[in-house]
């Protein structure tokens, strides 16, 4: 069983910035995908950013110009660096793995949350 688990989040004033980590259980350089997720209060969580296997990032729009992800496989770890917060930013912050994981019964296709990690943007 792959476990996540999220770290970072508080509270920052408007322009600030955070780096949200999420370690893994597991080596990371073999998971297909590794993800930001978020969910605002009242709304359903969404996409932030991904870093695949092969290399590439991916960004939803609100957010591809302020944060960045990155990852360090050797320390099994997730980053999120993000810059110029805004309120709108303010949500539960999910890290992600997905691929295809190891089991008694050979390799399974999984995807695997985090509990979370709160970020709050507020003055």
């Amino acid at each position: 069983q792959v476990q996540l688990v999220e770290s970072g989040g508080g509270l920052v004033q408007p322009g600030g910035s955070l780096t949200l980590s999420c370690s893994a259980s597991i080596n990371i350089y073999s998971i297909h995908t590794m993800a930001w997720y978020r969910q605002g209060p009242g709304k359903q969580r969404s996409f932030v950013a991904a870093s695949r296997s092969d290399g590439s990032t991916s960004y939803s729009d609100s957010v591809k110009a302020r944060f960045t992800i990155s990852r360090d496989n050797a320390q099994r770890r997730v980053y999120l660096v993000m810059n110029d917060l805004k309120p709108e930013d303010t949500a539960v912050y999910f890290c992600n793995a997905d691929g295809d994981f190891p089991s008694p019964q050979g390799l399974l296709a999984g995807s695997y949350w985090g509990q979370g990690t709160q970020v709050t943007v507020s003055s």
